[in-house]
């Protein structure tokens, strides 16, 4: 039942002594999803024990190199260890050019098959599991850059069948997918059973947003309404909102007041800029406005633990 996000980067920029390059997985359920690939992204899958060989999705939020230039490395670590397993890459459809180039020019060829899935302007549902959608929404960054904003969320698990309960009432087999489907039954001789009577409900299901390199705009919330966990670009401080709108980022009271537009449960600060070694103030400035807050750092792992419905 694990929801877990580890982060694996969350400098802005360059690297530094303290963060390296925007890049973090998400963990649900045993299924890896790899959110950016900046510089050094395959060495810090091994430093935090991640197990990169499961990861069968990597997204790209936008083509600014602290984003994706880690990104052929891992490509070509994997071939060397003879992955066999397709790689599914959401992206710009420029990055598909890229990496392509970028392996003709090594003369290379993949162990295994990479596929692209070009990301566009507009929201839309980009992948679907049994348990889990992604969905993609626009953000505002400079004009070369197109960002796109991720959404991971759960689906609504059935419910669960209490045994005692549907024997005591001789609730027949062939309805027990109907009670599931939340379904009251109805015995035999009329009498109407609710289905909180017989079965209890699944646990809430979770949600995690990915926000990175945008201007503020109170729209953007809309996108991530009710999320449980936000990950929000703070790359400088409220002192430099002026700069941060200079360079199309975000401050960290505007990531703050994001969350509370948003009506998040839970928000994450991140892609620091380097003139902050220690990113403390900007912890203090956001939980003036969001008290829910939380520094990124890199192998931090944030859990979402299962939860009861309210």
């Amino acid at each position: 039942m694990k929801f877990e996000l580890t982060i694996l980067g969350c400098g802005s920029a360059v690297p530094t002594l303290q963060r390296n390059a925007a890049a973090q997985v998400l963990n649900v359920l045993e299924r890896y999803f790899l959110i950016d690939c900046g510089e050094g992204t395959q060495q810090q899958l091994r430093r935090f024990k991640v197990p990169y060989n499961k990861i069968n999705h990597i997204f790209i939020s936008h083509l600014h190199g602290d984003h994706f230039f880690g990104l052929i490395g891992l490509l070509s670590s994997l071939s060397l260890q003879d992955r066999k397993a397709e790689l599914h890459v959401y992206s710009d459809k420029r990055l598909q050019e890229i990496i392509e180039f970028q392996l003709k020019v090594m003369n290379t060829r993949l162990s295994f098959p990479l596929i692209f899935h070009h990301l566009e302007r507009e929201p839309a549902l980009i992948y679907e599991d049994k348990a889990l959608t992604v969905r993609t929404f626009p953000l505002k960054h400079r004009y070369d850059a197109p960002v796109t904003g991720f959404l991971f969320t759960e689906k609504e698990r059935e419910r669960t069948i209490l045994r005692d309960m549907t024997d005591a009432f001789q609730v027949p087999v062939a309805f027990m997918h109907r009670l599931k489907k939340g379904e009251d039954f109805v015995t035999p001789d009329g009498e109407v059973i609710a289905n909180c009577r017989l079965t209890m409900a699944p646990p809430a299901v979770r949600s995690y947003a990915y926000m990175t390199d945008t201007l503020f705009r109170e729209c953007f919330a809309e996108h991530v309404k009710g999320v449980d966990l936000l990950y929000h670009e703070s790359t400088y401080g409220n002192e430099f909102e002026d700069l941060a709108k200079e360079t199309f980022h975000s401050t960290a009271g505007q990531a703050a007041r994001m969350a509370l537009l948003a009506e998040a449960k839970h928000l994450l600060l991140g892609h620091f800029s380097s003139r902050y070694p220690d990113p403390t103030p900007l912890l203090k400035q956001a939980r003036e406005i969001f008290p829910n807050t939380d520094l990124c750092y890199d192998g931090a792992v944030f859990e979402l633990p299962v939860a009861k419905r309210g």
